[in-house]
């Protein structure tokens, strides 16, 4: 076994004002492992009037003169330092209730998770005392600068397949612009944030700067996109609950908005690949955390020339993959994170084998407890099957064939998505081409999910708007104000 199996749950309540409390209404909701559908423990449902509680802590952590407002710029760095810190102080706690709450291996949430979490903190730290204006030439009777300034409340709502990470993408640089937060946890994984809570009052974060509801999307998550007084939302999530959280951007106060939502990434593979490294890193790219992944390598397209045996080696490699307990030494794939998603996984798979597609492994539920999904894979998917349109989630490999670089090129954008991409060659001119041709946010050659603080990340067209990370990412937590002062003029 590795990490803690049975992590002691230790927040469930509301951190709000650097307190913990309970719901206005009471109420409570399940948070279950599952890996076995078991009840892990009763978190507090955070709803509208929590919410507006929240805002007003915020509200009050950002008033002008306030202990955060006036802090020095590299001391807001220094709590964010404290708090990567602490979050490494905690990473084997901390991995293991996420395996625990998400389903995901401990040893990817030990060393992939916690590792790019840290990283993000630390890296937005560097960032707070550097993010800066201009002075301007004009006319030489003024003085014209601009000023980067924090935009002030800034809801932010995060997915359950990347907890600590999506919290940590969000909360890096609007700390580091100086911002205050209001966070709604996803209803399945609410633990590891809550924890992550206990870190910031630790590390020294004042009071209302920091504020996190559990709850569910129509509920909390409405509140935040509706509220007059939040300045900003930030969503990572489904495309469809991203139209919502825009029109209700809109309709109230014209916040800014900030969307990181679906994908159906084509990852193409040429002829002259290095097939074995290529079979290789497609399967890390779809299956990897279960397949939950919004940039997943979920439309694999091969050059006819080396499809037949490409999809042979793709096959025996899922057939290899080792799925159960998620605290297990050598397990690589855990459950889907609830029934909902164990379901509609496996419809997916239903209707991939009932349009034609062909099943080459998997295709149903694994083990008899639990929400798992067997590693799938079909071969023979055409560009009108549903399958291949449609962002399933889960741990189901769909294989294409193609002819030529021109008609990879063209099918590849013919969707609605633009999140990633990926071309395996070894031709540079293909490479460079292809690369700057597909319409997507992020475009890998060679590898697959090569993700850090640095790089920025977000999508074209339905996968989002905005960018998060790197320097780029501060761009979403700024305001740019002007300052114009004329000079006096001295005569002569």
């Amino acid at each position: 076994m590795a990490g803690i199996p049975n992590p002691e749950i230790k927040y469930t309540q509301l951190f709000i004002n650097n307190e913990w409390l309970d719901a206005e209404s009471g109420r409570t909701f399940s948070t279950l492992n599952p890996a076995t559908g078991e009840e892990i423990a009763q978190v507090q449902e955070g709803d509208k009037a929590d919410v507006n509680k929240a805002v007003q802590a915020a509200r009050e952590a950002f008033k002008l003169g306030s202990t955060w407002r006036t802090m020095d710029a590299s001391q807001r760095g220094h709590l964010l330092y404290r708090l990567a810190d602490l979050i490494e102080r905690n990473r084997e706690y901390l991995a293991s209730l996420e395996s625990l709450d998400n389903g995901k291996p401990y040893l990817d949430a030990f060393n992939i998770d916690l590792g790019l979490v840290i990283k993000c903190y630390r890296y937005y730290a560097g960032w707070a005392d550097k993010t800066h204006g201009k002075t301007i030439p004009m006319d030489g009777s003024v003085l014209c600068y601009t000023r980067h300034e924090p935009i002030g409340v800034c809801g932010q709502i995060i997915p359950w397949n990347f907890p600590l990470l999506m919290q940590a993408w969000k909360l890096g640089p609007a700390l580091a612009t100086g911002n205050v937060v209001v966070m709604k946890l996803a209803e399945q994984t609410p633990l590891t944030g809550l924890y992550v809570c206990s870190l910031i009052k630790e590390a020294g974060f004042p009071p209302g700067v920091v504020n996190v509801v559990p709850g569910f999307g129509p509920t909390a998550g409405a509140a935040i996109s509706e509220h007059m007084d939040v300045d900003k939302v930030a969503f990572t999530g489904s495309t469809e609950v991203g139209h919502i959280i825009q029109n209700a951007a809109g309709s109230s106060n014209l916040k800014r908005v900030t969307l990181e939502l679906g994908g159906k990434s084509p990852l193409i593979v040429l002829d002259d690949a290095d097939l074995d490294k290529a079979v290789e890193l497609a399967h890390f790219a779809l299956f990897f955390n279960q397949g939950q992944c919004c940039c997943a390598g979920s439309r694999l397209m091969v050059q006819e020339g080396i499809y037949d045996t490409f999809v042979e080696k793709a096959t025996a490699r899922a057939l290899a993959r080792k799925v159960g307990n998620p605290f297990q030494a050598g397990i690589e794939q855990g459950p889907q994170v609830d029934e909902l998603q164990h379901k509609k996984v496996l419809g997916y798979i239903k209707t991939g084998i009932a349009e034609g597609a062909t099943l080459r492994a998997g295709g149903s539920s694994w083990g008899d407890k639990g929400y798992f999904v067997q590693p799938t894979v079909f071969s023979d998917v055409t560009d009108d099957m549903t399958i291949c349109k449609e962002e399933i989630f889960g741990p189901v490999q769909v294989i294409q064939k193609f002819k030529t670089v021109d008609e990879v090129i063209d099918r590849a954008n013919r969707n609605s998505y633009g999140l990633a991409a990926a071309v395996f060659t070894r031709n540079l001119d293909n490479a460079t081409f292809i690369s700057n041709s597909l319409r997507a946010g992020t475009v890998w050659v060679n590898c697959y999910d090569v993700l850090e603080a640095q790089a920025p990340f977000g999508g074209y067209k339905m996968s989002g708007i905005g960018r998060e990370l790197g320097e780029y990412g501060l761009e979403a937590y700024t305001e740019v104000k002007t300052v114009t002062i004329a000079l006096q003029q001295k005569n002569s």
